[in-house]
């Protein structure tokens, strides 16, 4: 087994598999139950810049992923947030200790990108080194067909934003903290990610248990 696979089994608590060249690690499936009356939890959202330093356990980290925007009709594979018409255009990257990923929700896997911790490249403030998760959305240009440069910014800046709630929704139910980042050396980070110039980075977000 690759050591790379063996590492990331040992750290999420899941099965890896190697995919061609990629590493992917399989998420526990979603549960779908669970978290408190969407009421409360629009009362409880609210922005944190405080985080402990421990890892999100396994399936939380699959219950928030699949939140943001995950599958939740298998028949269509549309997903938890809308998408114009339906493009699906935004990609959740995953920044953790131990490596940077990208959020698959078809497959409901990570797959790695990065074998390296990118957290302190997604901000500008000293928190996000050390919290336990940064969320990149990345809008990938290309599925956006048909639309013009205008349309594009405006989509993608829309689409980020409904996952972007769906997670802040999400921490509120389920006691995490969490706040959304625009203040991020995009080119840095996105010559980090290994984009092209058709991949841009829209926001970062953070999330962690409280302090």
């Amino acid at each position: 087994m690759h050591p790379w696979i063996w590492f990331s089994a040992i750290l999420f608590g899941v099965t890896s598999v190697a995919a061609k060249d990629a590493e992917v690690v399989r998420l526990p499936p979603p549960q779908m139950s669970g978290g408190m009356p969407l009421m409360q939890a629009l009362h409880e959202r609210h922005s944190t810049r405080e985080f402990a330093a421990r890892p999100l356990e396994p399936q939380v980290l699959a219950n928030l992923l699949w939140a943001a925007d995950g599958v939740n009709r298998p028949e269509t594979g549309k997903r938890t947030a809308p998408s114009a018409r339906d493009w699906r255009e935004i990609d959740i990257y995953v920044a953790t200790a131990d490596g940077t990923y990208v959020y698959e929700p078809t497959g409901n896997a990570l797959r790695l990108v990065v074998a390296k911790d990118l957290r302190a490249l997604t901000g500008m403030q000293d928190f996000v080194g050390t919290a336990p998760l940064d969320l990149v959305y990345v809008a990938d240009r290309r599925r956006m067909v048909d639309a013009g440069e205008a349309d594009r910014d405006r989509y993608a800046n829309t689409d980020t934003g409904f996952i972007a709630q769906n997670v802040y929704l999400f921490c509120a139910s389920n006691g995490l903290n969490v706040v959304v980042r625009g203040s991020v050396d995009r080119e840095a980070l996105a010559k980090a990610l290994h984009l092209n110039r058709q991949q841009q980075v829209i926001l970062a977000q953070t999330v962690g248990y409280p302090e």
